[in-house]
């Protein structure tokens, strides 16, 4: 009797060890099932996610070849009413050349720098226009492909020359900062900041003897070393020294004021409300014609430009940003035509008025500066002819009619 009981039992257990087997493996099959409908869903929806895809970039290559459509059309119209191919544009300076000055540079890479030292004396005491004739000849000695032997000559014909110092100060400058690059600090090499480094203290001993040899009226070997303090990160306090320096001879020199803005500008060795209130304060000071309105459209598009969360398309239509674009207006229709200033200040308004929705006003300025954007604004952006002719055939579509 017992056998018997142990016996059923046994076959109990395997009858449900073998319906045990059964159920897994039924389940096992379905679950198969399952995941083979699974998978031929995925790979429906992998095909559908692929077509729609294929549509989307098919679209955006429509959408791009519309708009580059749209833009050749904007340039061809541009151009059919007399502004410059976007290729033809120069890229490396704001303006043309006077006839004067391309003489003088063609001379003085000839040797002659008996010619470029006349070029600077005839400015006399006119700091701003004397300031840009030595900018001119030292940025031309200190480019790659320039001759420097003529300011060397220069140099040792004439060692205690103040004019030849001041020259020779700025490019130094210009050379230091050649080597540096005009990249942020991030995206120049341990190399380069090396280089910038040993040159631009060469730099500063060369601003200071032409500062021991100027006429104690000349503010301009004192603006040679702004550069210098912004490299070199002079503390608020030395840098404030040095302006003074500089405006006890010119306080209103608006090539100095644009410099020392540059220092106070977050990304060298202030900050972006410290710029915002050297460059109204400035602008307050400046009377009608002197052009300093340009500093708060400097600080603005600083900020803009070092702020990666700024909607520029809001940005410069603030009340506050239109006041100072209105102000820069006025102040260039009171300017001399001749201000050095002048190309400066038409580069930026050009720039505002086109984000304003200003287009009639935007293209008056882009008529007088077209055809050289070797300046602030264009000169911040990678491509800067791109971002010029943007801004340029966009505003001429709106505003020109059957442009």
């Amino acid at each position: 009797m017992i056998f018997l009981l142990v016996l059923g039992a046994l076959l109990l257990a395997a009858a449900l060890y073998v319906a045990r087997g059964f159920y897994l493996i039924a389940k096992a099959q379905r679950l198969t099932a399952r995941t083979a409908a699974y998978e031929a869903e995925a790979a429906h929806l992998n095909a559908e996610a692929a077509q729609l895809n294929a549509e989307t970039a098919e679209l955006e290559a429509r959408t791009a070849a519309r708009q580059e459509e749209a833009k050749a059309t904007k340039a061809a119209a541009a151009v059919a009413l007399g502004f410059v191919p976007e290729h033809e544009l120069d890229a490396t300076r704001p303006g043309p050349l006077s006839t004067e000055r391309r003489e003088v540079l063609d001379a003085v890479h000839t040797g002659d720098w008996e010619t470029g030292a006349a070029y600077i004396e005839a400015a006399g005491k006119d700091w701003e226009e004397r300031w840009q004739r030595v900018v001119a000849l030292a940025d031309f000695a200190a480019d790659e492909d320039g001759n420097d032997a003529w300011l060397h000559a220069w140099r040792a014909a004439r060692p205690t020359d103040p004019t030849a110092a001041v020259v020779n100060a700025h490019f130094a400058v210009q050379t230091a900062w050649n080597a540096r690059g005009a990249k942020r600090a991030r995206y120049t090499t341990q190399e380069q900041f090396r280089q910038f480094h040993q040159l631009i203290a060469d730099a500063q001993r060369a601003t200071h003897v032409a500062q021991g040899l100027a006429d104690p009226a000349d503010p301009l070997p004192y603006v040679a070393e702004q550069a210098i303090g912004m490299g070199m990160g002079y503390s608020h306090e030395r840098y404030g020294a040095l302006w003074q320096e500089i405006t006890a001879r010119a306080p209103k020199l608006l090539f100095a004021h644009t410099n020392a803005l540059q220092y106070w500008c977050q990304k060298w060795r202030g900050s972006h409300e410290e710029a915002l209130a050297f460059a109204r304060a400035s602008a307050a000071a400046g009377a009608p014609g002197e052009l300093m309105t340009l500093l708060p459209l400097i600080a603005y598009f600083e900020q803009e430009s070092h702020e990666d969360d700024i909607v520029i398309e809001t940005w410069y239509r603030r009340p506050e940003v239109v006041a100072a674009t209105d102000a820069a207006l006025q102040d260039l229709a009171d300017a001399d035509p001749d201000h050095p200033g002048v190309v400066w200040i038409r580069h930026m308004l050009a720039y505002f008025l086109f984000w304003q929705d200003r287009d009639a006003q935007a293209v008056e300025q882009f008529r007088h500066i077209d055809g050289y954007i070797g300046s602030m604004p264009w000169t911040y952006h990678g491509e800067p002819r791109k971002r010029y002719t943007y801004a340029r055939d966009w505003a001429v579509d709106v505003a020109v009619p059957g442009a």
